[in-house]
């Protein structure tokens, strides 16, 4: 006779589901053992346990299940770990970052007509202020006096009225946190050694040196071993780029892992043997290698993968790494407008200091003040979970390559700052190559707002920041936005009712903000039915009578020669634009021109 074996419903997992299993259970299989069912018995409390330990243990088995996958997980260091694992970097509390006014008085030269360009210094990056509330700011990058944009006004004259000194006004971008050190002492050899730093509240580790000398750098994951380094740029347009970017291979390397408040330098296992090659990054060294072959196999390169070796770099060893890291200090790192105006530690470096007069460098260093005439607004706190996952997605999906049109455009809009700015781009696929070539249109962006052509070294340092990503059997060409400025012309109607120069002076306001607070995108057409409507809009307009658009060209202006007529719409109301040029109204003030009737 086989034995059958009770059927048991696995869906029961609360509380009284599982509890009414069991009786169900016991009077279907032990009637003759098991008759009292009365809540105070005995029984019932043995079956009340025992429907309490499974309920538990659903509770934890479907809380382990959702905590193993990314959609469900509801713990923030589970989310972390789990980002981890496609590749994300735990961000550190953001550090609140701005543009601080600077100024600093300058003897005038010899026939009293400008400041002595000797007296400019440069103050250099790594300068700390504060604000009001105690918040700590130091400089971004080295902010030089000297530049020939920089604003100049006579400060002081003398009893002849000739200026003895200038005032000189100059900007910079400062973030918040102070610099700190510390050391961690490594013994013996341990592979993917983790160091983890006691200082709490790090926004960002700046270096790491061994007590040989030996500098460590970050980078974006283990297997990577070539960064790319700003170096002073001493060109002409130094002023609009100051750095050029250089690959550099560097075996010492680390990654930077966090877990909320905690921060850990991650290394990899290699020795000092893995040293052996130079510093420069050489990819001809590592695409072809035929070995005993007689062939050449297919190879897939990696721009920031130049090393041989996979050791993921060299780890440290019985010595002692100084670490110097930015951290917040403050409460809060926020800085209204006008509160960040007390100076920490200024440095400052003169040209051939030994040669200039010691009480002028006294005054000139003495007289620096500082303030922001904006808002510096940030935010310490760490994200979300929910928030948390929505970047880890964005970042899975970028896959670390550029690949589509607005791949590039992103990789180009966040090239660092010190390597030049890029305003406007476009990419458009060279309809004269067989080739995957792209042509890469940029334009920059002149101190007063304008457009201008790319300085060279800008176009240099984007190319080596786009071969960092670029897919491998795409070739790009970085070549030059071209510019259209034009004017606006109008012809209204006022009422009788309202002056007629009133009305026209709020038609040229509302423009000229229009048109001051846009810059059009390359190949964006211009809407003249627009103009129409606004113009119509303004209180005291009867009618708008025409408006029309006007080539801007010589002296200030682009020398770019462009149609208007025959690159209007058939009705007139639109005008197009080739994809590689911008419309841009550059002087709304004087290119603003209207009549009123």
């Amino acid at each position: 006779m086989v034995k059958k074996f009770p059927t048991i419903s696995y869906t029961s997992r609360d509380f009284n589901s599982i509890r009414n299993d069991l009786i169900e259970y016991a009077k279907r299989y032990y009637p003759d053992t098991f008759k009292d069912f009365n809540e105070s018995s005995f029984g019932a409390l043995m079956i009340d346990q025992v429907a309490y330990i499974g309920d538990i243990m659903s509770f934890y088995l479907d809380y382990q299940a959702n905590e193993s996958f990314f959609t469900t997980a509801n713990e923030y260091d589970n989310v972390v770990k789990l980002a981890r694992q496609v590749g994300y970097k735990m961000s550190a509390r953001a550090a609140s970052s701005g543009v601080i006014t600077m100024f600093v008085l300058a003897p005038a030269n010899s026939n009293g007509i400008g400041p002595d360009t000797k007296y400019l210094p440069i103050l250099l990056a790594g300068s700390q202020f504060a604000s009001t509330s105690g918040a700590v700011f130091s400089l971004n990058q080295s902010v030089d006096f000297a530049d020939p944009d920089n604003e100049v006004v006579v400060a002081s004259v003398d009893s002849d009225n000739t200026p003895t000194y200038y005032a000189v006004k100059a900007e910079g971008t400062v973030t918040s946190g102070e610099f700190v050190q510390e050391d961690i002492t490594v013994g013996q050899f341990e592979k993917f050694l983790s160091a983890e730093l006691t200082t709490k509240n790090i926004t960002e580790v700046v270096a790491v040196t061994d007590s040989e000398g030996h500098s460590y750098f970050e980078v974006d994951n283990l297997s990577q071993n070539t960064i790319y380094i700003p170096v002073a740029n001493k060109n002409d347009d130094r002023y609009t780029t100051p750095s050029i970017m250089v690959p550099v291979i560097v075996p010492r390397r680390f990654v930077l892992e966090r877990e909320r408040d905690r921060t850990f330098l991650q290394f990899g296992y290699g020795s000092d043997s893995e040293t052996s090659t130079d510093s420069i990054a050489d990819p001809t060294d590592v695409l072809m290698d035929l070995h005993g072959r007689t062939h050449v196999l297919e190879k897939s390169f990696d721009p920031t993968k130049l090393l041989s070796t996979d050791k993921f770099g060299i780890a440290p060893e019985n010595t002692v790494l100084t670490v110097v890291a930015r951290r917040n200090t403050a409460t809060t790192v926020n800085a209204p407008t006008n509160t960040l105006i007390s100076l920490v530690s200024p440095k400052f470096q003169f040209t051939d200091r030994n040669l200039l007069d010691e009480d002028k460098v006294s005054t000139v260093i003495g007289s620096l003040e500082v303030t922001n005439e904006a808002p510096i607004i940030g935010d310490s706190s760490l994200p979300e979970p929910d928030e948390l996952k929505a970047r880890v997605k964005a970042h899975f999906a970028s896959q670390n390559r550029a690949v589509t049109q607005q791949d590039y455009q992103s990789l180009i809009y966040n090239l660092p700052p010190q390597f030049g700015k890029i305003k406007r781009c476009a990419i458009f696929q060279d309809p004269d190559s067989y080739r995957r070539n792209l042509n890469v249109y940029v334009l920059s962006e002149n101190t007063d707002g304008t457009l201008v052509q790319t300085p060279e070294t800008t176009k240099e340092n984007l190319k080596a920041w786009i071969g960092r990503y670029k897919m491998i059997n795409d070739t790009v060409d970085i070549l030059d936005g071209r510019i259209v400025n034009i004017g606006i012309n109008f012809e209204i109607i006022a009422e009788e009712t309202i002056g007629k120069f009133e009305v026209l002076q709020n038609c040229y306001n509302t423009l000229r903000s229009l048109v001051s607070n846009r810059v059009l995108n390359m190949g964006e057409s211009f809407s003249i039915s627009r103009i129409y409507k606004i113009l119509n809009a303004v209180s005291g307009v009867v009618d708008v009578v025409d408006v029309s658009l006007v080539n801007k060209t010589g002296g200030a202006y682009s020398t770019t020669p462009f149609d208007i007529n025959s690159n209007l719409s058939s009705d007139g109301r639109q005008l197009y634009v080739p994809n590689d040029h911008v419309l841009e109204i550059k002087r709304p003030g004087s290119d603003i021109q209207g009549v009123v009737k």
